[in-house]
């Protein structure tokens, strides 16, 4: 793209605010409908305030993502003329789902206009779904290509059986099945997700799977019934969220769901410990060291987080992409994960950049000892 073109794009669902909040950067143009409080007077000289619409350009300043919500909020300067809005007067807008939004930058570069692709690819979209739970306690969770959404949250508290009487503890439990059975059909769209891993410790999800068929049997739920096949039964030590990150490394699993690239990242950082651990000369990470071994021609596959594209400094943003045009150029694999994924939080404790290498290359680290000595 050419200096300072533009692309049109309108988010259709809260993924795409997230590849939106990766796409943004501070100095960028961004024009979009937006609400805004104005000041208006009467004839008797009354002055009152009404909220319009309007449409306005701002020059980035601050970009805000809300995770939970999903919610985008950009602040900045008006930088075109408007009626209700002074030039150069500060404005945050919030990005809305179904209404297109226009962004401007003075340079594209080839990670910007990959995660473009990505996000107008329709087949890219949460074909893995995942209910971790235990006794009391469900998560049900959507695994998108982009990120893990929580998309609900099951809480129950089940009293213990007592001595003679189990009918509370009973009744409990099955409170609890049917709202996790609630919010399976409410968040899931069996139209798209292909495979719904259920996890927990012990038994919990195999009579939970019970109560579940029996159920759609007794309420003859065609949805559940003609999608059972999808459902995957794996053990996980808790029903918390952080459970999701073993299940996805069961080996089971990772051969199901081998065609999405949540279950790739897992894999190429599982892969990346295995070769630190056995052949150390054929596994990077830090910036510093992954550069060298890609101008020695010698990376395989590169793993890098996306957070590290955020970067508000140009040059150290630059630097980054370089070093993925530079293993792509050489023909070597790059894996972007998204620091909104289980295995992306992971690659983050590796500062964000780590290397598979083609063949070993001795301990860089003992060379640059005597050059550098604020080297970690």
């Amino acid at each position: 793209m050419s200096l300072n073109s533009q692309v049109t794009l309108v988010p259709e669902e809260a993924e795409d605010m997230w590849h939106t909040y990766n796409l943004l950067q501070v100095g960028d143009s961004l024009r979009a409908s937006t609400i805004r409080k104005v000041q208006t007077e009467s004839t008797t000289g009354s002055v009152g305030s009404s909220r319009v619409r309007t449409t306005l350009t701002l020059c980035v300043e601050a970009i805000d993502f809300d995770t939970q919500a999903c919610q985008l909020r950009v602040k900045g300067t008006n930088i075109e003329e408007n009626q209700y809005v002074k030039m150069g007067a500060y404005h945050t807008i919030e990005l809305e789902l179904n209404r297109k939004f226009t962004l401007a930058k003075k340079s594209w570069d080839s990670v910007v206009l990959d995660r473009i692709d990505q996000a107008c690819d329709p087949t890219q979209r949460a074909d893995v779904a995942a209910v971790v739970m235990q006794e009391g306690l469900a998560n049900v969770v959507l695994v998108t290509p982009a990120m893990t959404l929580l998309r609900a949250k099951v809480e129950v508290t089940i009293p213990r059986k007592r001595k003679g009487s189990c009918s509370q503890h009973e009744k409990a439990l099955e409170r609890f099945y049917e709202a996790v059975m609630q919010a399976i059909l409410r968040h899931i769209n069996f139209d798209v997700v292909k495979c719904i891993l259920v996890g927990s410790p012990g038994f919990v999800k195999d009579q939970f799977m019970t109560y579940l068929f029996k159920e759609a049997v007794r309420q003859d739920n065609k949805v559940l019934l003609e999608n059972r096949p999808k459902f995957m039964l794996v053990h996980s030590s808790s029903g918390h969220k952080y459970s999701l990150k073993e299940i996805l490394c069961d080996p089971t699993v990772t051969s199901r769901l081998s065609d999405t690239k949540a279950a790739g990242e897992v894999k190429a950082l599982e892969d990346f410990y295995k070769m630190l651990q056995h052949e150390p000369d054929r596994a990077f990470y830090g910036l510093a060291h992954v550069e060298k071994a890609a101008d020695a021609l010698a990376i395989d596959t590169l793993l890098i987080s996306d957070k590290l594209f955020r970067h508000q400094d140009v040059p150290t943003r630059s630097r980054y992409v370089r070093l993925v045009d530079n293993v792509r150029d050489n023909g070597g694999n790059v894996r972007i994960f998204s620091s909104l994924h289980v295995s992306g939080e992971q690659l983050t404790q590796l500062s964000g950049v780590a290397a598979v290498l083609r063949f070993p290359i001795a301990d860089l680290s003992e060379g640059e000892e005597e050059s550098s000595s604020d080297e970690d």
